[in-house]
């Protein structure tokens, strides 16, 4: 026990001096309080909101003036109403000044003709956004509705107020806030699939450098894989609890109380859940780490980890994607599937949780179903380490170490 921690204080102490840890670290966390901090840096740059500036050319007024009234329904658009008959010249100028978009109505006999003005129209994908549309017919229809002097019962035939509900069949239907699982998701991701690469670079790295040789007297293989693995862990537990802080602080002091709690709404995140996602976040980490030191151990040269590294990489991706279809569809099999594959789960099972679709039955086969996983990639991970712990030679394919280490045990 003493030299597992001897292990793991010794990985910690090499990871958080490395040049390349701290400068990341930075960066993430400043690309994080930038991104909380963008509406207060677009406030002093003279952008007051993120509405889009629309300039309408009404010469024949035909919504006497009422497009200011749209302003206060807060759709997304400033509207800018002018009766003036500006030509194409004048448009371009305007556009390319203050305005984001221009659009001009004029009234030829029974229809009229909206020509929706843009520098490029490659951000609408070559159409006329149909909000827009429905915006200025609704709103010229009330104006003619108006003039035909109905009464407020008539005009509520014409208008009724729909009573909106969504009723879903499924008893299990899923719940809680999407964008809440969409960070948990991409936090864990990152959590598990970019700290346990760090366990393959570490064991390459420590070869070249002899600093193995020393290991090798002093403890076992056992020891070493373990050791690197939970310190590393260690590692990158308390750097995203860093990213966790920076985001909540930069939340709370950036972004308008109101629209914070609409957003990340966090009622759906119970001591279970927590509790819960860092279980799976652990074992996660664990079963992606063994596989990235059994990958580490067949390289001898830090240049060759990225190539070995890359069929565990691509398994991560598959499991994350399995995770995040399954999001869009929470009541389908799928759902159920990526909540028990190891590869899967340390992303899918939290959501489910968080959603209400995963019953106690299912957690508890996805844990054990993970658990057994990772103490079995953990056996075969140490004895392969074992065999080619002293290998500086050429790179061994996954197939050969694997033999190797059948081979010496035998």
């Amino acid at each position: 026990m003493r030299n597992l921690w001897l292990v793991t204080e010794f990985t910690i102490k090499e990871m958080i001096k490395r040049k390349s840890f701290i400068i990341s670290t930075l960066v993430l966390l400043i690309i994080i309080a930038t991104a909380f901090n963008i509406p207060n840096i677009m406030k002093m740059l003279g952008k007051n909101d993120f509405n889009e500036e629309i300039l309408v050319i009404d010469p024949e007024n035909l919504f006497e003036g009422n497009v200011e009234v749209l302003n206060q329904m807060n759709m997304g658009y400033n509207f800018e109403i002018t009766t003036e008959n500006l030509n194409y010249d004048q448009l371009k100028q305007k556009i390319e000044n203050d305005k984001d978009e221009c659009i001009k109505f004029t009234k030829n006999e029974e229809t009229i003709k909206m020509e929706y003005i843009v520098e490029s129209a490659t951000m609408n994908f070559g159409t006329v956004p149909q909000e827009l549309v429905s915006i200025f017919t609704n709103l010229y229809s009330k104006i003619q509705i108006s003039k035909l002097n109905i009464t407020p019962e008539e005009l509520a035939t014409i208008e009724p107020e729909f009573d909106v509900v969504l009723v879903e069949t499924d008893e299990n239907a899923a719940k809680g806030n999407v964008t809440i699982m969409m960070i948990i998701s991409l936090v864990l991701f990152y959590a598990v699939f970019f700290c346990a690469q760090q366990v393959s670079v570490a064991i390459t790295t420590e070869k070249t450098s002899k600093i193995i040789e020393t290991l090798v007297t002093s403890t076992d293989s056992k020891t070493i894989v373990l050791g690197k693995t939970l310190g590393i862990g260690i590692v990158g537990l308390v750097q995203v609890i860093l990213m966790i802080t920076v985001a909540i602080i930069s939340a709370k002091f950036c972004i308008d109380p109101e629209l914070l709690n609409t957003i990340f709404d966090v009622s759906s995140i119970t001591p279970k859940l927590l509790i819960l996602t860092l279980v799976y976040f652990c074992f996660g980490y664990a079963l992606y780490s063994l596989f990235f030191a059994l990958t580490g151990a067949t390289v001898s040269k830090p240049e060759d980890v990225q190539y070995a590294n890359g069929p565990v990489s691509f398994v991560a991706v598959i499991g994350f994607y399995l995770a995040y279809f399954s999001m869009m569809n929470p009541s389908s099999n799928l759902n159920k599937i990526s909540g028990i594959i190891p590869i899967s789960s340390p992303f899918s099972m939290p959501l489910r949780i968080m959603m209400g679709t995963a019953t106690n039955s299912e957690i508890t086969t996805s844990l054990l179903v993970l658990i057994v996983t990772t103490i079995l990639l953990a056996v075969v991970a140490i004895r392969v380490y074992s065999t080619t712990i002293l290998n500086t030679g050429a790179r061994l394919s996954l197939k050969e170490a694997i033999k190797m280490a059948k081979e010496n045990r035998e």
